[in-house]
């Protein structure tokens, strides 16, 4: 009995050792039926590059443009957007340049390391343009929003590309404008000395002798970061000018307008996009009324979409738009709409981005075989009552080429056109 015990006993001993096994492995295809695991398996993460100058002086053109970025990247996630089966979700690794070209090299190769697919920025020509050769040697697409100097696109590089009119048709128009348009006959030019000043500088230069003016002097700043500029002014006043453009940025133009009123110069002033700001309004207070600066793109009103976009714009980071917001929108939803036509291979982007026809905020988004945008318009703007009125639009669309009825040219401007880039 005792034996016949212990074999009985181990005998429903492995019967319930069996049983229990037996139930957990019932319980298996319920964990394995859960959700979430395909769910997760099904997104794809794409990476994009953002950099521009959010320390420093022009730190509220930076971080205008950075704004534009993670609204086009936030609203792409909102709309669930897909790509070979797979849930794309787009992460903005944004950068500081600080306006600084070295910098700005340091911050492109992170970006690289960080396999981003593709980079919107930089806002300057200074930084936009040695980066570019970072980007390049990577295989991976550049859209800067604002870089104007030509040679940006004129280096070859098969990934570069630019959202507005280069600084052949700015300066083009800033010439123009100051001999024909404001009907100045002496002109003086100043420069911050960076590529972006010194390359709108030298074409406004041209335009001038080309519509009849001179150039009675032309100087240069020491660098971007000068705010003391009594030496230079007072040699400017001496020739007389009738009309002085600066090269440059508002964190400058601003303070700069403020000393031409203490030194008595009665010379009108235009400059170029980097200074066409509500900050540049700021800076200068009331010498900044009357003064003329042009923007390489349409004015808000003549934007398809842009009253609507200024508006999200405000309502979404409770500031108003600087300058290039619209613009980097533009962009960032050009690399994206490449990415969802073919995916996350570098290579493939830039392609797709080089076949690019859309109906952006800004217009229609196209490109030319340097990368340039088509259609590139300019548009001279002044301050009047302590904002930016339009005066006069160059090229772009034929339906936005005419002066704004709402700000005509003085009468003895003529009609002009702005070389194509």
């Amino acid at each position: 009995m005792k034996h016949t015990s212990k074999f009985a006993l181990a005998a429903i001993a492995v019967a319930v050792a069996a049983g229990l096994a037996a139930c957990g492995k019932k319980e298996e295809p319920k964990a394995a039926e859960a959700p979430a695991a395909p769910a997760a398996a099904a997104e794809l993460v794409v990476k994009i590059g953002h950099v521009g100058p959010t320390s420093g002086q022009i730190a509220h053109l930076g971080k205008d443009n950075e704004n534009g970025a993670r609204l086009a990247v936030e609203e792409a996630n909102a709309k669930g957007l897909m790509f070979d089966g797979k849930k794309l979700k787009f992460e903005l690794l944004a950068e500081d340049d600080a306006a600084d070209g070295k910098q700005a090299t340091q911050v492109a190769q992170k970006l690289m390391d960080a396999k981003v697919v593709g980079v919107i920025g930089h806002l300057n020509s200074g930084t936009t343009i040695p980066a570019s050769a970072i980007y390049n040697t990577a295989g991976v697409v550049q859209i800067s929003p604002s870089a104007t100097n030509p040679k940006y696109t004129q280096q070859g590089f098969k990934g570069a590309f630019r959202m507005v009119a280069n600084d052949i048709a700015q300066g083009t128009a800033i010439g123009n404008y100051a001999v024909k348009g404001i009907g100045g006959k002496k002109i003086a030019i100043i420069d911050d000395k960076t590529a972006y000043g010194v390359g709108l500088a030298d074409e406004t230069e041209k335009a001038v002798k080309a519509a009849g003016g001179a150039i009675v002097i032309r100087e240069a700043l020491a660098n971007e970061k000068e705010q003391d500029f009594k030496g230079v002014l007072t040699k400017v006043k001496a020739k007389n000018p009738d009309v002085i453009m600066f090269g440059g940025m508002d964190a400058q133009a601003g303070p700069m307008l403020k000393q031409m009123k203490a030194l008595g110069i009665k010379a009108k002033f235009i400059s170029g996009d980097g200074a066409q700001s509500a900050e540049l309004i700021k800076l200068g207070g009331d010498a900044a009324e009357g003064a003329y600066a042009t923007t390489a793109g349409l004015p808000k009103e003549k934007m398809p979409q842009g009253p609507a976009f200024y508006d999200k714009f405000k309502a979404k980071f409770n500031a108003d738009v600087q300058v290039y917001a619209p613009f980097v929108y533009d962009a960032t939803n050009a690399l994206i709409a490449a990415v969802v036509k073919v995916g996350p291979d570098p290579a493939k982007i830039i392609d797709a981005v080089k076949a690019t026809s859309m109906d952006g905020v800004t217009g229609k988004i196209a490109f030319d075989d340097k990368g340039d945008i088509k259609d590139g318009a300019v548009t001279v703007f002044q301050v009047k009552g302590g904002k930016w009125d339009t005066v006069q639009i160059v090229g772009g669309p034929a339906e936005a080429a005419a002066p704004a009825a709402a700000a005509p040219a003085p009468a003895a401007a003529p009609a002009m056109e702005a070389k194509k880039p």
